[in-house]
């Protein structure tokens, strides 16, 4: 079982000072069987008090506020897990979409997972349905077969989309990255009934290689009769294995972001993200990203509003 050291640092700067920056984190390991949390130290730029709770998805959420002028704030995790291998349910389950109706229509949580958006490249989905189903497949088989297809036929090319790229513009260009990725195999496969859901966190590197490794990434986790929850990486077309720590989920990327929040002040802000993935022998992947601020017009990841307050992700 692989330990890794995970250490996440997003930072903010605000070209002049801010106040009240009130924001959400879920930053935290999901519960669950497939991974151990060893430790987890969390800083904070002026040590706010932090208040936690589980959100509507089963997720842990910190809220803080940080009152005083400021014009840098920063949140930094470090994280010691532990992940155990997941079993492949292409191999050890074949049931069919008439057990998944039936297993499906027993729990609202997977009904609601299972409608898809309404979209002007529809059509385009629903070609790629017609691909991909067969009535005989089993529900994993077909999974598998979406993850397949979507790696095969979409580019991955980082930088080329943002936090707010939409799926009819991921289907119009045909490229992306691991978020765009999920999010249009979260449209097939509602498209087809089948409930699934978005999931962040973190690829650990391995001895194959992986697109995204040593970074945030996202993959989508599906609903297997018989089985329950499985994760799939249309990035790297493979079933989640233990290199893969999950952090939250949700119906796509904005019940899952890290960090969002607001903040009060005429300011402009840029962003920082850097992300090292290691393991306990000190062997490390490590990734900084600066987001983009808002060009003339633009109003992505700074909104300002009258009263002079801003809005952060």
């Amino acid at each position: 079982m692989p330990t890794f050291r995970i250490h996440h640092i997003t930072s903010y700067e605000y070209n002049r000072p801010v106040t009240e920056s009130v924001n959400e984190i879920r930053i935290f390991p999901f519960a669950c069987t497939a991974q151990e949390v060893l430790q987890h130290d969390l800083t904070i730029t002026g040590n706010p008090e932090m208040h936690f709770y589980i959100d509507y998805w089963g997720n842990k959420a910190g809220v803080f506020n940080l009152v005083s002028a400021h014009t840098e704030l920063i949140i930094e995790s470090k994280l010691l897990v532990r992940t155990v291998p997941s079993p492949n349910p292409a191999q050890q389950y074949t049931s069919g979409f008439d057990q998944l109706h039936t297993e499906s229509i027993a729990q609202f949580n997977l009904l609601e997972l299972s409608n898809p958006e309404l979209l002007k490249q529809q059509a385009a989905i629903d070609e790629i349905v017609g691909i991909i189903h067969q009535p005989w497949k089993s529900v994993s088989g077909t999974v598998q077969e979406c993850c397949q297809f979507i790696y095969q036929h979409f580019k991955y090319i980082p930088g080329i989309t943002d936090t707010e790229t939409t799926v009819d513009e991921i289907i119009t260009q045909r490229a992306g990255v691991c978020q765009d990725f999920a999010h249009v195999m979260l449209q097939v496969l509602r498209t087809l009934r089948i409930p699934c859901r978005y999931v962040s966190g973190y690829i650990c590197p391995n001895k194959n290689g992986l697109r995204g490794e040593g970074a945030t990434h996202a993959w989508v986790e599906a609903w297997i009769p018989g089985a329950g929850w499985a994760g799939i990486d249309p990035t790297n077309n493979i079933w989640v294995s233990n290199h893969h720590v999950k952090l939250a989920v949700g119906r796509n990327f904005r019940d899952c972001t890290p960090v969002k929040g607001s903040f009060k002040g005429p300011a402009k802000q840029n962003l920082f993200v850097y992300v090292s993935v290691g393991y306990e022998n000190g062997q490390h992947f490590e990734e900084t990203n600066q987001v983009r601020s808002p060009g003339p017009g633009e109003e992505r990841y700074l909104f300002p509003a009258g009263d002079g307050t801003g809005m952060q992700q």
